[in-house]
């Protein structure tokens, strides 16, 4: 996965990890900007979007100074472009969590055109008149939940942009998860049986995905539990706040998880099929 988005990256300069919660987006956006950075913190830069994050916020806005009055100060997009600018035999890279959260196009501004590979390089002004410009060395890793509210303009803005990949919840990942974790197998393949119900509803109820990351410290019953009481259920109880019984269902289907299936009867030793008639 990480080779595959450095690729997209190299080839587009951006790439959206789309998928539910859970599934490991922000994990391999942060592994593969570390790698395209050369592991350098100053070429390396991580930002999550929200209903309130702005123009003034990514790219320049006014900050008051200490004796009065305002000065501008660079946000981590034009500060991060302007480094590029003058290192052009490295990478640098922005990656942006939850994506679909703010209005990208209000937060971009004009910079939304120049992001694109083939417009790279050309010079456009920023708000307050000075001219940039969007070097090629510079990559945008971004992460995105598909059913946010925000993720049509998201996609009308980025589609012809920038790479995508769709991150769905993977069970071989979390069989993988669980084997290392060293959970019993029998308890692993219940869990697996339950993860693979609830994401069976996600094609009808696209709040029913549980990504494979939920399970990331599952080992045992009482982990199992944890996650379950401080997590999971919640994310049942959205998915169906409109469908108790399945609601229930799945209530009832994880509690099964701890229910191993009854043993046969175990005959006393030193008794025969013989001495049984």
């Amino acid at each position: 996965m990480i080779q595959e988005i450095i690729r997209l990256a190299k080839m587009f300069g951006g790439v959206i990890l789309s998928g539910p919660p859970g599934t490991s987006k922000s994990f391999f956006a942060a592994a593969a900007g570390q790698v395209l950075a050369g592991y350098s913190d100053q070429r390396l830069r991580f930002v999550q979007f929200h209903a309130s994050y702005q123009y003034e916020d990514f790219m320049l806005g006014f900050r008051p100074k200490n004796d009065g009055g305002f000065t501008f100060k660079e946000g981590p997009f034009l500060k991060l472009v302007r480094d590029a600018a003058t290192d052009p035999g490295n990478t640098y890279v922005l990656v942006i969590d939850e994506l679909s959260r703010a209005d990208v196009g209000r937060v971009f501004g004009e910079a939304l055109t120049y992001v694109e590979r083939t417009k790279r390089e050309l010079q456009f002004n920023i708000a307050n008149g000075d001219k940039i410009t969007v070097p090629t060395n510079f990559v945008i890793l971004a992460t995105m939940n598909p059913f946010d509210r925000g993720v049509d303009e998201v996609d009308a803005a980025f589609e012809r942009r920038f790479g995508k990949i769709t991150m769905d919840p993977d069970r071989e990942l979390l069989d993988e998860m669980l084997t290392d974790n060293g959970m019993d197998e029998a308890l692993k393949a219940r869990v697996l049986r339950w993860f693979g119900r609830i994401n069976s509803h996600a094609n009808k109820n696209a709040a029913a995905a549980v990504g494979h990351a939920y399970f990331a410290t599952a080992t045992d019953e009482a982990s199992l539990t944890d996650i379950w009481e401080y997590q999971l259920k919640y994310v049942v109880q959205r998915a169906f706040r409109r469908d108790e019984p399945t609601r229930e269902a799945f209530d009832t289907a994880w509690q099964h998880i701890f229910q191993a299936p009854e043993a046969p009867p175990v005959e006393p030793a030193g008794v025969d099929s013989g001495e049984r008639a």
